[in-house]
């Protein structure tokens, strides 16, 4: 099989280009919900991370119980995204570079839970200054669908080498739906798993792994060959918070 010469990246929204921790915190705050920081976040696992840690949750199970609640937290969430929700320091420009490049073709695959969650993304793209009609793809699957058949369906409609493909993501999931298809995994510690829970619990190697957006930023760009792209030469804060050394 003859593959064309492009490369492919597959973004993740929530976590990963977008902050969508603060988006969810200011949600909670809006319905006198509290959340918790982000340390504790990270711990949580599912449900958990939407209704807070165990200090938390029978408070927000209580306000959670109907589903009248329930749809009143998901309309807060969507407005609170659409007008407030921004993207982490270096994504935009990040991606409108990858957007700009004739070699690579980039989209989104992400399960936000907003309404018309497509829409809302785009709006938070457009209006953090990243043109959403420039993406190849945009591809919104309910939570409980694995993003592999995702990435395979879109790797193999654009004729794209399976090593020269990329996914980009803060979850287990997105590590090992990259790993189902033969995809190369860019993880990062900043979004919805720490570093210490992606590398010993998840299996996650180190050396995949971002502590900040600059750190992915610069990963990716050199990955994909763009012009222009530099290394990280000094340790970013939440590097040095974990004893580690920018990698390259």
């Amino acid at each position: 099989m003859k593959f064309s010469e492009q490369r492919l990246v597959v973004l993740d929204a929530d976590g990963t280009t977008l902050n969508a921790f603060d988006a969810i915190e200011k949600t909670f705050s809006h319905h006198r919900m509290a959340l918790g920081d982000l340390e504790r976040f990270q711990k949580r696992h599912n449900i958990f991370k939407y209704l807070g840690g165990l200090k938390e949750f029978p408070s927000n199970l209580r306000k959670q119980i109907n589903k009248k609640q329930r749809r009143a937290l998901i309309d807060t969430l969507t407005q609170v995204y659409r007008e407030e929700a921004t993207l982490y320091n270096a994504m935009a420009a990040m991606i409108q570079r990858l957007i700009d490049e004739p070699r690579v073709r980039v989209g989104v695959v992400s399960r936000n839970i907003t309404l018309e969650p497509v829409a809302t993304l785009k709006y938070i793209y457009r209006r953090n200054g990243v043109d959403p009609d420039g993406f190849d793809f945009f591809v919104h699957l309910p939570l409980k669908q694995d993003k592999a058949g995702s990435f395979r369906d879109i790797r193999d409609r654009l004729n794209v080498n399976p090593a020269c493909s990329y996914a980009c993501g803060d979850e287990r999931k997105d590590f090992s739906a990259a790993l189902a298809c033969g995809m190369h995994p860019f993880m990062v510690s900043y979004g919805f798993e720490s570093f210490l829970r992606l590398e010993r619990r998840i299996g996650v190697p180190r050396e995949l792994i971002s502590v900040s957006p600059e750190q992915l930023r610069d990963r990716l760009l050199h990955a994909v060959g763009v012009a222009g792209t530099r290394t990280a030469s000094t340790a970013q804060p939440a590097e040095r918070r974990f004893g580690l050394e920018a990698v390259g």
